[in-house]
């Protein structure tokens, strides 16, 4: 980068290394010129209106990007599916957001790589964040005025190579069957609390729900809900109650039962250390324990846009979700604002 004193009718393409101020008075008082513009042709009678018939002007080296092309191209890059970003950066700057509803993706070890390079960087929002359609969900920017160019194709490397450091997973489950199990329910002693709860919680992701069943303990009839969900064409079915180490809690043996695979018993977050994570015929089977019904967020809130977006969830998924697991049960809820599964 050269800094010069040139005349400003030759100044043309370069750089401006700093604000220039326009005072009109009783109008106006303001940068006619911000950092970093680049000097147009039709500039020049302005550039002269205030006063400035030499500039200092930054000429940049064919080694070198302005702020606004490196943040430009770096964003091509980072922009995953289902990601939109700004086509005009400002002062070096790119905004982010979401192009569908859908779960937010951050490729958090390209994006501590990136960050490691200096000069360049990229914020974002949690990963594994439920978003909307236009919702922000990074910003990134060149940090000095003028970038080399071989760190700016550093970071399009990062991003190109794990095709884009961000991204928006479409929900992809769209039809769910819901199973209470309890006698106590089922034989009308106390009114179902559990279902309800869980068919607003599903609908709130635009489920269509085909049933609710209300079953007794009994592993014969849970495996013929099961089997009546599958052939009604669930792609979720969700189990509430039964998920205890009482014998009488035969959930997760009728899950089993019902030809599970990839059952994952046990989770390290509270509320839900008795969660169950399985799947029946490439369907995901949920067993939601008792704390479902009793708290707002539970590791069911952690797990289920997840399934819902067609990830696998396994057991070291699972086991990831300890930091930042625990619960601080406030007062007043204000889940997903707080620190709840941003492990």
């Amino acid at each position: 980068m050269v800094l010069k004193k040139i005349p400003v009718t030759d100044a043309v393409g370069m750089v401006i290394p700093h604000d220039m101020t326009e005072i009109i008075p009783g109008e106006k008082k303001g940068a006619a010129f911000k950092k970093g513009h680049v000097i147009t042709e039709d500039d020049i009678a302005h550039l002269k209106r205030i006063g400035k018939n030499h500039i200092y002007a930054m000429e940049l080296s064919g080694h070198e990007l302005h702020e606004d092309d490196a943040a430009l191209t770096m964003a091509q890059a980072i922009a995953g599916p289902g990601i939109e970003y700004d086509r005009q950066p400002s002062e070096g700057k790119v905004n982010f957001h979401a192009d569908i509803d859908g779960l937010f993706q951050v490729d958090r070890q390209q994006l501590m790589a990136l960050n490691l390079l200096g000069e360049v960087m990229l914020a974002t929002r949690h990963d594994n964040t439920v978003v909307k359609q236009g919702d922000p969900v990074a910003a990134g920017r060149a940090i000095p005025l003028v970038v080399p160019k071989a760190l700016v194709d550093k970071a399009v490397s990062i991003a190109s190579d794990v095709g884009g450091l961000i991204r928006v997973l479409p929900w992809k489950i769209k039809r769910a069957a819901i199973i209470v199990t309890g006698r106590e329910v089922y034989e009308g002693r106390i009114e179902d609390a559990f279902g309800p709860l869980m068919e607003k919680k599903l609908k709130a992701f635009g489920l269509d729900i085909l049933s609710v069943s209300l079953v007794p303990d009994d592993v014969g009839i849970i495996l013929e809900k099961t089997d009546s969900a599958l052939e009604a064409g669930a792609q979720l079915i969700l189990y509430t109650g039964g998920m205890s180490v009482d014998p009488d809690d035969v959930t997760r043996m009728a899950i089993k039962e019902a030809g599970a695979t990839d059952i994952v018993y046990g989770s390290p977050v509270l509320p839900g250390a008795m969660f169950l994570v399985g799947y029946i015929r490439n369907v995901p089977v949920l067993g939601v324990p008792a704390c479902g019904m009793y708290f707002r967020a539970t590791v069911l809130d952690l797990v289920l846009p997840r399934i819902l977006a067609g990830e696998h969830i396994d057991r070291e998924k699972i086991a990831a979700l300890g930091h930042g697991g625990l619960c601080l049960n406030c007062k007043i809820c204000n889940y997903p604002l707080c620190p709840f599964g941003k492990g």
